[in-house]
């Protein structure tokens, strides 16, 4: 974060967080607690050398729950804002009626007090999840953090408000529409890994055994609009290396520090893309590295299969482009 930046945070912040004078003692800065909230996030450091650095962590938590901009509201309500996503996906990934990439991350945590195996994950560790809905430029466009580690990517999503919203038609989601270039109409959809159940409006790989052609191309194509939603966790573990430890704060600390980083991505990833996006990873695609396979099977309904069916063979027809065949 340049300078110019953390000025234009501190001044967005600072009515909230600011402190008055007493006569016993002049409170701590805004800009020593945005310091040192930002300091945590991106280093992950231990109370200890916080408190060598600063002299102070007192008051840490209430910074970093000030820092929270309320990402929530940032959940697209009109359907032009949801047709913009799409449009997005389809230009720069080549996947149409795509409304974002959902997946979950694991946050690691210290065990928490009295939770048994709650928080105990397939990854032999202690966490939270955090499910995220990313647009085709690295945003989230919705989170939920907070879930159990114990619980898998399609039992969270299924828990979520953005579940219950999509099943209620809550959301303004436009009507199905044409594919570019063809005449077929298929609905809007997420595209998702193994991990989650297939639905009509929610896509996920076919099986990865005994595939054919057509469905080589279909996972390439789907994994390649996908992996957004990877690399949106990889920058986030990045930039902010506290995702990168064992977090030794309690559960609701824990939300609260994810939400600020989600948070603070997201309005950097707005006002400065050029700098904050700069991509230090590798962008070869192959099927290999496009994205993991989870364990869990879902059950797949006869719709979801349809609409399914309707993507693989669009693909390999009028949506089909030059290179795909070399990636399989």
């Amino acid at each position: 974060m340049s300078p110019q930046h953390f000025d234009i945070l501190l001044e967005k912040v600072s009515p909230i967080i600011a402190k008055k004078d007493t006569t016993f003692r002049r409170p701590i800065s805004p800009e020593t607690r945005l310091t040192i909230t930002l300091r945590y996030l991106a280093s992950g450091d231990s109370y200890r050398s916080l408190m060598l650095l600063f002299r102070n962590t007192n008051h840490l938590w209430k910074s970093c729950k000030y820092s929270n901009f309320r990402l929530i509201e940032q959940v697209p309500r009109t359907q032009n804002e949801w047709n913009k996503i799409a449009e997005d996906y389809y230009v720069q990934w080549q996947f149409p009626n795509c409304l974002g990439a959902l997946d979950g991350k694991h946050i690691t945590i210290r065990c928490p007090s009295n939770s048994g195996s709650l928080n105990f994950n397939y990854k032999h560790t202690f966490s939270v999840v955090l499910m995220a809905l990313t647009d085709a430029n690295y945003k989230l466009i919705y989170i939920d953090v907070g879930c159990k580690g114990r619980i898998s990517d399609g039992g969270v999503f299924n828990r979520c408000s953005l579940y219950q919203a999509i099943e209620n038609n809550s959301l303004n989601i436009p009507p199905p529409r044409s594919l570019p270039g063809s005449n077929v109409v298929a609905p809007f959809v997420i595209v998702a890994d193994d991990a989650f159940a297939l639905r009509p409006y929610l896509m996920k790989p076919f099986n990865f055994r005994g595939q054919d052609q057509s469905e080589q191309i279909y996972n390439y194509r789907l994994s390649r609009a996908r992996r957004m939603v990877e690399s949106t966790f990889g920058m986030l573990a990045s930039k902010f290396r506290l995702l990168r430890t064992t977090i030794e704060l309690s559960e609701q600390n824990v939300k609260l520090c994810v939400l600020a980083i989600c948070s603070i991505h997201n309005w950097l990833a707005t006002i400065d893309p050029e700098s904050y996006l700069a991509l230090e990873i590798n962008q070869e695609e192959t099927l290999d590295n496009l994205g993991g396979v989870a364990n869990e099977q879902s059950i797949s309904n006869e719709r979801g299969k349809n609409i399914q069916e309707i993507f693989k063979t669009y693909f390999t027809c009028e949506g089909q482009v030059p290179w795909q065949y070399e990636m399989i």
